[in-house]
């Protein structure tokens, strides 16, 4: 089977930026991809008898990659967990991923380095010896050399805009160390994960930086590049309202030159924190939000997971995490398509258990999603809540989806029609092409206007477009639908509509099916 690899975190890079949701040109769209899911209510923000149905994924029973629990010296003894990235890069998937073993005595865990992996389907995978890191004095292991001898999450991007080949890959980890000082004087003296930058030729051999560019404590999930911005998302503790520190909740940290990072920080996505329970902050027994947002950009949209997670302690019956599902227009502030839905939970992807015993399942998110051939692949980490000792451990595993059906709009139940229309855009100049991705397509019927909604003649009404789905495969084909379904329209030519700004209406009509838009796709040449 041929392999088509689409990283969600590089899929359309600098194909539109935030400022068309305001119908404002940005200067990298020509001959670019412009996507709107239909999770996306800033780009398809008004609507007609549509709600929502979220997707729900399909989970991988088995992992994908386990702690090499039989090898006293690997990096990873008792745990692989995924505060990490997967990417597809030159034919191959490769992950980076933080491990953890025993330490020295037996209350302690073995925290990093970095270790990586790579595979050629994405299943299964191998842990190449690299030769680079002693562990009690074997370098046989498949640990990544870093001046931090204890590591927590790596993030990697394969920066394909960057000039200077020593530099092609680009990664933000989580060194793990005790500070004299923090910024924050209610932080003193705390062992905390602060953000450390390094770049290397070929993914494996790394040159960090000496210093660290950003010393706040932060527990890392995901690294990506957005409208020309290079953005790291994580978990911090800052302060919230009257300036008392606030419950976990999701910040990033931006640089647009990967060399100079903003001192500063910006909330990306908060759960609301209750005035009226026990203690406020990390430990309250309330949902918060873990690691913050594990992204990828889409160019015209980030998509992302966050972590819900629900204190409880170590151990049985203690905290637990399921998966949420954000989005995003300018990579930084996230919101929720519904608010506290989980979309990846942890009874459907549970962590191995041990036998005799029920230790909760806490779901971690990363730089985990990629588009393989017609599917979203999601790779997420479970993690084990066993107490310190032979009983931690940790894993990687995969959920899947058709290709960008994150959710989709659909009919209200009862109501035979319903719209869904667009925010500006320009056309791009050139041969362009407008595709749905939609079961049951041909109940279906696209429109332009223009930034007033009146709707243009030769597009509009009896010249609207209709919609094929021509080459769809297997199930998709029984549901008339497929995620590539191109529009044509009958009257006018689209050449006349280059370098417009425009809005596209989506009309849904009741008939033999419920019709479901997962996404639109304007491409260009």
């Amino acid at each position: 089977m041929r392999m088509v690899f689409r990283s969600a975190a590089c899929l359309f890079c600098g194909a539109i930026a935030f400022a068309l949701a305001c119908g404002v040109e940005p200067a990298s769209q020509r001959h670019q991809d412009i996507v709107f899911l239909a999770i996306d209510d800033h780009l398809l923000p008004f609507r007609r008898n549509l709600c929502y149905y979220l997707s729900r994924p399909r989970v991988r029973k088995e992992p994908v990659l386990v702690p090499s629990h039989d090898d006293p010296d690997a990096v990873d003894q008792l745990a692989a967990h995924f505060y990490g990235t997967v990417m597809v890069d030159e034919g191959k998937f490769r992950m980076w991923y933080y491990p953890v073993r025993l330490g020295d005595r037996s209350s302690e865990l073995g925290m990093g380095p970095a270790a990586y992996a790579e595979s050629g389907d994405g299943i299964r995978w191998i842990k190449p010896s690299l030769k680079q890191v002693s562990i009690r004095g074997n370098l046989e292991n498949n640990a990544i050399r870093l001046p931090d001898d204890r590591v927590m999450g790596v993030t990697v991007i394969k920066d394909e805009e960057e000039t200077d080949p020593e530099r092609r890959y680009k990664m933000v980890y989580n060194p793990v160390a005790a500070r004299e000082r923090w910024a924050e004087p209610k932080l003193n003296g705390l062992a905390r994960s602060t953000l450390r930058t390094a770049t290397s030729r070929d993914g494996l051999t790394w040159n960090a930086r000496p210093d660290l560019p950003l010393d706040v404590f932060v527990e890392l999930s995901s690294f990506y590049k957005h409208n020309g911005l290079y953005l790291a998302h994580g978990q911090g503790k800052l302060f919230g309202e009257g300036g008392e520190l606030h419950e976990r909740r999701g910040y990033a940290w931006v640089s647009t030159d990967f060399e100079n990072w903003l001192a500063g920080q910006a909330e990306t996505f908060g759960l609301p924190e209750p005035r009226t329970l026990g203690p406020r902050g990390a430990a309250g027994e309330y949902d918060q939000v873990h690691l913050g947002v594990g992204g990828a950009s889409y160019g015209s949209v980030a998509v992302g997971l966050y972590g819900i997670w629900r204190h409880g302690g170590t151990g049985v019956g203690g905290t637990t995490c399921d998966l949420g599902l954000v989005v995003s227009n300018d990579g930084i502030h996230f919101r929720e398509p519904v608010k506290k839905h989980v979309y990846i939970s942890r009874h459907d992807s549970p962590v191995t258990p041990v036998a005799g015993k029920e230790y909760p399942t806490i779901l971690c998110q990363a730089n985990g999603i990629l588009n393989v051939d017609d599917e979203t692949w999601i790779y997420h980490g479970r993690w084990r809540n066993a107490p310190v000792g032979p009983e931690y451990y940790g894993e990687v595993a995969l959920a899947t989806l058709p290709r960008d059906r994150w959710g989709a709009v659909g009919l209200i139940r009862g109501v035979s029609e319903g719209w869904v229309w667009s925010a500006p855009f320009r056309w791009p100049e050139g041969e362009a092409q407008v595709f749905l991705n939609a079961d049951f397509a041909s109940q279906m019927r696209v429109e332009v206007s223009g930034v007033d909604f009146n709707l243009l003649p030769g597009y509009s009404d009896a010249n609207a477009g209709t919609v094929s789905c021509t080459g769809s495969a297997g199930w998709l084909q029984k549901r008339s639908g497929g995620l590539d379904c191109s529009v044509v329209w009958p009257g006018g030519q689209l050449s006349d509509l280059a370098d417009r700004q425009v809005r596209l209406r989506i009309r849904l009509t009741a008939a033999d099916g419920a019709p479901r838009l997962y996404a639109v796709y304007v491409r260009g040449e």
